[in-house]
């Protein structure tokens, strides 16, 4: 397996990014129980034995050991990433390395915008059988050639983001194979999304800033499931937490929640920090920098960079200056400045680690066993997004519970019977 968009000449420098790339690799592979369990009781036996598949999703340590697992059950496997930041570039070089034949990856940290979209295609030169898709650009390609993958069984997303434009695409009748909602499991978006986003974003912002959150007015743009998350952990670090929201239903709850809730205008000339998660673009508007408190962090967990208007904060600026890594300083003409995480890239990502391990273990198995379903039925499912089914879900849960000794009760017989009789 040799196949990646940079080269390194000083080998010593190589084989100690090798070496901690492999140390990554274990520590996420020893953690993730769960797809364990699903390999011993469902990839053991190669079920992917002549089939291709290709990947987009960000390549760090825990998606590395997911393209590993499908490779291990037979697959010829192909990953690229899905967001030119964030790709561990120390994982990649010991998959690289030590990986099987049937395992190619082409990433690296810092894509140009050429080089990430080269990448997509080339994961699909192969004609896949199935696609593992995050934030839907795989899907895009797939949708814009219909005739070019004849072979395609189904894609599987990840994100809400992908999910999203796969409904689009659907509305306008050009899906040609079915989606698998994998963000609408309920293993995925009440843990994935809410613990997994909550915790590895506030990880971001604390790597790239090291301030402190405590007493910090925070202002989470979004009240989804990633939005909760956020706001719990940034209420749970000591910050007082406002909500902006266009969903009335998710704005009563964050209400409820004990939440400030308002709208952006109001919010933010008190933010010290903004964080968005909403899967939509100009959530913070050119129209909204006069109102920035001086000194105020802008940060993004949306999957594409397109919430925060960084086009309108550097041609409102006077002056922009790299203040520290993934720190971006503008300073405006009445001497007001903003601090932009991560380029507006998905700052747990870029800034951090991204999710928790044991949270994408729960992903990875769902995901795994969504590949298997598209492999056995997507033949016969019409080209339409399609939900997880509830087996699959309640597999990767009692997975789950098993893998941390925990047993649950069950119905006795005659609880059965009277839910059936009514």
């Amino acid at each position: 397996m040799r196949m990646v968009s940079w080269n390194f000449e000083d080998e010593e420098n190589l084989e100690k990014m090798v070496e901690r790339g492999r140390k990554k690799l274990k520590w996420a592979e020893d953690h993730m129980l769960v797809l364990r369990r699903v390999w011993d009781e469902r990839l053991k036996g190669k079920p992917f034995e002549g089939m291709r598949i290709s990947m987009a999703l960000h390549p760090e340590a825990k998606t590395c050991v997911l393209a590993l697992y499908l490779a291990r059950a037979g697959a010829e496997v192909r990953l690229a990433a899905c967001n030119p930041f964030s790709t561990d570039d120390d994982v990649v070089a010991a998959l690289i390395s030590d990986g099987p034949e049937n395992l190619k990856v082409r990433a690296r940290r810092g894509e140009s915008e050429e080089e990430y979209w080269e990448a997509l295609s080339w994961t699909l030169e192969q004609k896949p059988h199935l696609i593992l898709d995050d934030g839907g650009d795989l899907t895009k390609i797939v949708v814009e050639n219909p005739f070019s993958f004849p072979e395609l069984m189904g894609i599987s997303e990840e994100t809400t983001t992908g999910i999203i434009r796969a409904r689009a695409f659907e509305r306008e009748g050009r899906l040609p194979v079915p989606v698998m909602d994998v963000n609408g499991a309920g293993m995925k978006r009440l843990f994935d999304n809410r613990f997994g986003t909550g915790q590895s974003t506030l990880d971001g912002v604390l790597r790239t800033t090291n301030l402190l959150i405590a007493g910090k007015r925070v202002v989470v743009a979004g009240f989804g499931h990633c939005g909760r998350g956020i706001a719990m952990r940034m209420r749970g670090m000591g910050a007082r937490v406002a909500v902006a929201e266009v969903e009335p239903v998710r704005a009563s709850e964050a209400l409820l929640e004990g939440y400030e809730v308002g709208r952006m205008e109001e919010l933010l000339p008190h933010a010290d920090m903004v964080i968005t998660a909403t899967g939509m673009r100009d959530v913070v508007r050119r129209e909204h920098i006069p109102l920035l408190k001086d000194g105020v962090v802008l940060a993004n967990a949306g999957h594409f960079n397109v919430e925060i208007d960084m086009d309108g904060l550097a041609e409102e600026a006077v002056e922009v200056r790299e203040a520290r890594d993934y720190v971006r300083e503008y300073v405006f003409s009445d001497g007001g400045r903003a601090y932009l995480l991560a380029e507006g890239r998905l700052v747990n990502l870029v800034g951090g680690q991204g999710h928790p391990v044991e949270i994408m273990d729960l992903s990875f198995s769902l995901q795994a066993l969504s590949l298997l379903y598209l492999k056995e039925r997507g033949q016969d499912l019409p080209p339409r997004v399609i939900e997880i089914p509830e087996e699959v879900d309640r597999k990767v849960a009692e997975y789950f519970l098993k893998a941390r000794g925990v047993e649950i009760d069950r119905l006795t017989e005659e609880q059965v019977r009277y839910l059936e009789e009514g």
